[in-house]
């Protein structure tokens, strides 16, 4: 009986969970072309361009301090990259503990 509860159970979760469409047609939404927008744009373009010549230069003829301002270069560059595509995300153990209080509280 617990067996049958628990297959119950984990399938109406999966339902819940599972991405249903609202419509059935595909439909394309556009973000409005504001000021900020493309000025991430554009700074976005800037430090692609920036990682490409760091990525482009001879590092055997650096020296290793040029070396490790290189590579402090690259990762703040890439932080701020992460910060322009913004989004929600959420840890494993974020995840494993969500599931554990539906399990218990269901």
């Amino acid at each position: 009986m617990k067996k049958l509860q628990a297959i119950t159970l984990s399938l109406m979760f999966l339902l819940a969970v599972s991405p249903m469409p609202l419509k059935a047609g595909a439909e394309t939404v556009t973000p409005p072309n504001t000021p900020e927008a493309t000025m991430e744009s554009a700074r976005a373009a800037e430090l692609l361009k920036r990682l490409d010549e760091i990525n482009e230069m001879d590092k055997s003829a650096m020296s290793r301090s040029e070396k490790k301002e290189a590579r402090q270069e690259v990762r703040s560059i890439n932080k701020e990259l992460k910060t322009m595509n913004g989004g929600v995300y959420i840890s494993v153990g974020a995840i494993i503990i969500i599931l554990l209080l539906l399990i218990i509280l269901l």
